[in-house]
């Protein structure tokens, strides 16, 4: 076997992530010499603080001074696991300026600063692979660029966050409401005790804004993305999607159409028979339609140490072989196009409406001509009793424009017959 040579790399972080990919390279060194023809090695370790007391890694590796890393031209690829935006950007942007590689797993970075990242990676010949910003362990962001590039992609669909996911299949298998849900993801770890930026879709949103970028090859970025999260689902909705063969789930959907791209993440109804119905607990799964390829699906763990470790080896692998054939910057940011964002307002969907109201003759009728005066046509009505003068009535549109319905419901907030609107939720039309 031909001498293999040693690239050294340096770790930005050793938190769950930073401990989860020094845990692998330790696993795979071994392999290294035959898989990548080359031997990365881990040989700095970037801490804040460098007198908290860490296990797993030799001492000698940390260090809390980014200088030494930036400024060791021995050092070719610069991993960053840290997180948000700053020093994170300045980092990157100083190793990619000093002819480093980079990976990293920062998707609030990717989605904000992504186009600013990766011209620089280009400037310097570099480069910069951010598999695990999006989906943990699951493979899409190599595929979107590399595998499917012979595709026209109009659609990527996804679940990708598992603290929704996961509350979600309680909700429905369990019969629990959304707190009691949420605090049991927490008890397991699969919550974070500020759960906001996973159940209001934050989190899934700056993932599908990368997505589309790629997959569209246009420049999407996180205040492109219309969100809305999972604390308004109720048991009841879920009760009800149940009744009408679907399931709830926190979808990011990505179309590009005639009229611009649609990005966007929210609760959705979602039929049973469709792949991503089967996806639950704190799994993800992301589905891709191509002209060429039709429709294809990755699936499997979304999150935790040594799922998203895997991405990020698996991009140190991609660099550590472009440094061995003298070809690293061959593949950078892919967003030649400039398709605009469709406004939501303008997108087309079915929707599931839950209302309650008063419960006498003719409400049904009113609730009808307001729907019909807003050009929204209804697909289905199911009516129940609550108490003697009160009744709850859901609504099941047929596909219409969201500014119709938007109008529909600004009346509805108008009508004394109206006692509350209690769920408004997407249904998904393939």
């Amino acid at each position: 076997m031909k001498e293999c040579p040693e690239i050294k790399a340096a770790l930005l972080g050793f938190g769950t992530v930073g401990g989860g990919v020094y845990k692998l390279f330790q696993r795979q060194k071994d392999e290294f010499p035959r898989k990548l023809g080359a031997c990365p090695v881990i040989s700095r370790i970037l801490v804040r603080d460098l007198s908290r007391p860490r296990r797993g890694a030799d001492p000698s590796l940390f260090t809390d001074r980014w200088e030494e890393i930036r400024d060791d031209p021995e050092i070719r690829i610069v991993i960053e696991v840290t997180g948000g935006i700053e020093p994170a950007r300045t980092r990157i942007l100083e190793a990619l300026r000093a002819g480093k590689n980079v990976v990293t797993a920062n998707k609030d970075l990717m989605a904000e600063h992504g186009a600013e990242l990766l011209a620089a990676a280009e400037e310097n010949g570099c480069d910069l692979l951010f598999e695990a910003a999006v989906a943990g362990g699951i493979p899409i962001i190599r595929p979107l660029k590399q595998c499917l590039a012979g595709n026209y992609i109009t659609e990527i669909m996804g679940i990708v966050n598992g603290t929704t996911n996961y509350v979600l299949t309680r909700m429905s298998r369990d019969g629990m409401d959304f707190a009691d849900a949420l605090k049991k993801a927490q008890e397991l770890g699969y919550a974070e005790s500020d759960p906001t930026s996973d159940v209001e879709g934050l989190d899934a949103a700056r993932k599908i804004a990368i997505m589309a970028s790629i997959g569209f090859n246009s420049r999407v970025v996180f205040s492109d993305v219309y969100t809305e999260g999972i604390s308004g689902v109720s048991a009841k909705d879920i009760s009800y999607a149940a009744e009408m063969g679907c399931c709830v789930k926190l979808l990011a959907l990505a179309r590009c159409t005639p009229g611009g791209i649609e990005v966007r993440v929210h609760p959705m109804l979602l039929p049973l028979d469709h792949p991503l119905a089967t996806v639950n607990d704190s799994f993800n799964a992301v589905f891709v339609h191509g002209d060429a390829a039709d429709d294809v699906m990755f699936r499997g763990r979304g999150a935790g140490e040594l799922p998203t470790a895997s991405a990020v080896l698996g991009d140190v692998a991609e660099i550590s072989r472009n440094i061995r054939c003298g070809c690293t910057g061959r593949l950078g940011c892919t967003c030649y196009k400039q398709i605009p964002i469709k406004p939501m307002a303008d997108t087309e969907n079915r929707f599931y409406l839950r209302m309650q109201v008063e419960d006498r003759p003719g409400v049904l009728a009113n609730v009808a001509s307001v729907l019909g005066n807003n050009r929204v046509s209804i697909a289905r009505v199911i009516q129940r009793a609550r108490t003697l003068d009160s009744a709850e009535i859901v609504v099941v549109t047929d596909l219409v424009r969201e500014r119709n319905l938007r109008d529909s419901l600004a009346v509805f907030g108008g009508m004394s017959v109206i006692r509350e609107i209690s769920s408004v939720i997407r249904v998904y039309q393939g």
